[in-house]
């Protein structure tokens, strides 16, 4: 099971800590060699110890006031959205097109898609399937659809597509959806 952050959140607290330590043993070794240092060469070095410990200052408080951790709260939303894509997407070509957010590809794939069903290579049910994610990744992904595809879409959409576009517009950023795309990608490469 994936570790929904947790790793990178201790990597992350892990840095900081070195950091920290880094900037106190600085001020620490300065303190030591201030004899060794001339005036100027002192007060400098430890300006720029102090800026840099300032600056390291103002990067936790936004950590701390934004609660950036890697593991967030919206844990039950991401799963959510993971169950929509699981459900929405069936193909892993277009959920990794979609992920890497390639929408020529994905127009690439509706047009060889087209010309299969013309030739009887591509049955029609196996066809309405991957049209409609492959339109509904196109849409996500902000390209402009054709009147044609709009009507498509409303016509044959189903219930998990319609959820998958309705918690993935509630979430706001389509990152959290690619990202979660992404994972379902590797889940259907195994």
């Amino acid at each position: 099971m994936a570790s929904r952050g947790t790793t990178e959140t201790s990597k992350l607290k892990q840095n900081l800590e070195e950091q920290l330590d880094r900037l106190m043993q600085q001020l620490q070794d300065l303190e030591e060699c201030r004899e060794e240092l001339d005036a100027d060469e002192y007060e400098e070095t430890k300006k720029e110890t102090l800026e840099q410990l300032s600056e390291f200052n103002d990067s936790l408080k936004k950590i701390m006031s934004g609660d950036m951790t890697l593991v967030d709260d919206l844990s039950g939303m991401q799963l959510a959205i993971q169950a929509a894509i699981s459900q929405a997407f069936k193909t892993p070509e277009v959920i990794r097109m979609f992920a890497k957010k390639q929408p020529r590809q994905l127009r690439t794939r509706l047009a060889e898609m087209d010309r299969d069903l013309m030739v009887g290579k591509l049955p029609r049910d196996l066809y309405t399937q991957q049209k409609l994610e492959i339109l509904t990744a196109l849409r996500k992904l902000g390209e402009k659809l054709t009147g044609d595809d709009e009507m498509f879409l409303s016509t044959n959409a189903g219930t998990a597509l319609s959820q998958f576009e309705r918690v993935s517009t509630d979430l706001g950023s389509g990152d959290k959806v690619f990202a979660l795309a992404s994972v379902e990608v590797e889940k259907a490469k195994q």
